[in-house]
């Protein structure tokens, strides 16, 4: 049911109707293709080939300004859920659209700000955005460019795994459709602080055990490179978060020790994740020293990932570790695809982490 509601959105043409006057989003007509690149502010990692942006770390998105009633934005290979804004109105949702170009029309002729955000997860495959291009009389704009910037790295938490899903029991493909990155914890988090963000998440996986000791990198193994194919590392000399958000421990003590793992007892997997933990959060701040650091964790696992995310904040603090905090996070519904939290139990993860970030205002600070 799910499934089928959501390929009949991928057919239809993608219009709201506003107040007073229909704003839409359709294939541009074959030939109408038109227009010169708009300067883009870009969230997330992205690695810019000669066919566009290809990305595949959650949450990646495009920001545009401009003077006009027309825009048009071009969508490359691979299977990707795409939410598209116009002055911080969704406009549109395109759940696997086909490469090509797509006309924003029906817009008043005004200043306007856009933006194109990835809701799916990309584990699969890199997919490629085209840009966003001006068409007729419109003119570009001064692309927005927030102060502030967060980090955020996870699992499935993080992601938004499943969390517009109405039931617990989802098939793969239904996980799929009803993630929503833009719906996350990490958006909702960072739209209080007008906050740029990355979020650099991969469902399943941990700091030293995957889900089920399956197969594919940690969190930490993946997380210095671009693309999940490791061929390039990550470098962005004008990113420099001043608040790294870690939610990490979901994967490695949901599901029991399996004969043949590397660690013997429940003991020895605790103390590899301590160890690891702290050396990531270590090497995190090598990079951002300024930055400051919030832990968090939910009580899942009896208690355990929290009471382990805790020893890893003892660990850093006795190490002399400035500026680590933790929330663990409580009252949550898990209502979301596999007792994954839904959308309105990031609300709450967000209303958590926000009393922390409030409570130390002076992280925002210059120094």
């Amino acid at each position: 049911m799910i499934l089928a509601r959501y390929l009949l959105l991928a057919a239809a043409a993608f219009s709201v109707a506003a107040a007073d006057a229909p704003v839409g989003v359709s294939p541009a007509p074959a030939g109408r293709e038109q227009g010169r690149p708009l300067p883009l502010t870009i969230g997330g990692r992205v690695d810019r080939q000669p066919d566009g942006y290809h990305r595949q770390w959650p949450g990646t998105y495009f920001d545009t300004a401009f003077d006009g009633e027309s825009v048009q934005f071009a969508v490359g290979p691979g299977d990707v859920a795409l939410n598209v804004t116009i002055d911080g109105q969704q406009v549109a949702h395109l759940v696997k659209p086909r490469p090509g170009r797509y006309a924003v029309t029906g817009l008043t002729p005004a200043r306007h700000t856009m933006r194109v955000q990835v809701a799916s997860e990309s584990q699969a495959g890199p997919t490629v955005f085209g840009g966003i291009y001006a068409t007729g009389t419109t003119r570009p704009l001064p692309a927005p460019a927030p102060v502030r910037q967060i980090e955020f790295i996870g699992d499935s938490h993080t992601v938004g795994y499943g969390n517009t899903s109405p039931t617990r029991d989802c098939t793969e493909a239904e996980v799929w459709q009803t993630t929503d990155t833009s719906r996350g914890v990490a958006v909702q988090l960072s739209q209080r602080y007008r906050a740029a963000y990355q979020v650099n998440a991969i469902s399943g996986r941990g700091i030293v055990r995957n889900y089920d000791n399956a197969p594919g990198d940690t969190v930490p193994t993946a997380y210095p490179f671009t693309l999940f194919d490791k061929a390039r590392a990550y470098t962005d000399p004008a990113w420099h978060p001043r608040l790294i958000v870690i939610a990490l421990g979901t994967n490695d003590f949901s599901t029991p020790l399996k004969p043949g793992e590397p660690w013997k007892t429940r003991a020895d997997l605790h103390a590899d994740y301590e160890t690891r933990y702290v050396d990531f959060v270590r090497r995190l701040r090598a990079r951002d020293p300024q930055a400051h650091v919030l832990l968090w964790a939910t009580d899942l696992a009896d208690g355990e990932i929290a009471s382990e995310v805790g020893k890893v904040k003892a660990r850093l603090d006795a190490a002399g570790v400035r500026n680590v905090g933790f929330v663990p996070v409580k009252g949550l519904a898990f209502s979301g695809c596999h007792f994954h939290p839904s959308a309105a139990d990031d609300r709450r993860i967000a209303d958590q982490l926000a009393t922390y970030v409030d409570s130390h205002p002076e992280l925002w600070s210059k120094r």
